[in-house]
């Protein structure tokens, strides 16, 4: 199995300049309406990608609004027992947020703070459902950038969308809301994504490293990161346990 590579997919912004490949190329800095991290905080550094945003127009084929479950197999140790959110898929590559990896960012009010989003005296202000907004690990590309994605898709600065009412967002007033206690009815938090080069996925999915079914909007915003595995091993009839014993013994 070829194993999964820190690229972005080369895709198109909706209206935006085509997003750059080459390898090795240096983040010039985020853009305007997008939000990231200051690379200097520990555990969100890595390495400089493009500062062009991976979310490309939605063509409504592939795998889009799909999970991937990373098979017992896995060989790349950063996506094994991984759950992945398809939200664009094409030609020219994919991009998926990881469902059910914690970040090394302990929660929602220390995110809005490293962003500067707050400032710590504002913590206390924050709502209730702001406080406990998880944050995860979205994937070891762009790790110093954040995404959102939420029901409804809303009407944001810099949003994708995903499914007639998702949405996977990057501009800074979608985490304002959320401050406010504004925010999307539901939503989930993460630090990166996931990429795949333009025919890559497709080479794993023949080298059977991943498991495909349809998302539910439960399991995305409702199911506990830790239990998203099984449960959507579940929706494929199947048992990641028993599968990965199966496999052991293969």
């Amino acid at each position: 199995m070829k194993p999964t590579r820190d690229k972005q997919p080369a895709s198109k912004l909706a209206g935006r300049d085509q997003a750059r490949q080459a390898e090795g190329e240096r983040d010039g800095g985020a853009e305007h309406e997008a939000f990231a991290a200051p690379a200097r905080k520990k555990g969100l550094g890595g390495k400089a990608r493009s500062a062009e945003s991976p979310l490309q127009a939605n063509s409504g084929s592939f795998l889009d609004g799909q999970l991937l479950i990373a098979m017992p197999g896995m060989s790349d140790e950063r996506f094994a027992r991984s759950v992945i959110y398809m939200c664009a898929h094409s030609a020219e590559g994919a991009m998926g947020i990881m469902l059910n990896r914690p970040s090394s960012v302990r929660n929602f009010p220390e995110l809005l703070e490293q962003l500067r989003v707050i400032d710590s005296a504002e913590r206390i202000s924050l709502p209730p459902a702001a406080r406990d907004v998880q944050v995860l690990s979205g994937g070891p590309v762009q790790t110093d950038r954040g995404f959102v994605l939420h029901e409804p898709a809303g009407n944001w600065q810099s949003t994708l969308r995903v499914r007639d009412l998702i949405g996977l967002t990057t501009s800074k007033d979608i985490l304002e809301a959320v401050g406010r206690g504004e925010g999307p009815r539901r939503l989930l938090v993460t630090l990166g994504y996931a990429g795949w080069s333009p025919g890559q996925l497709e080479h794993e999915l023949s080298q059977n490293a991943w498991l495909t079914v349809e998302a539910r909007d439960g399991i995305l915003f409702e199911t506990p990161a830790e239990e998203r595995l099984p449960a959507a091993m579940e929706l494929l009839g199947l048992d990641f346990a028993r599968l990965q014993d199966e496999a052991g013994h293969a």
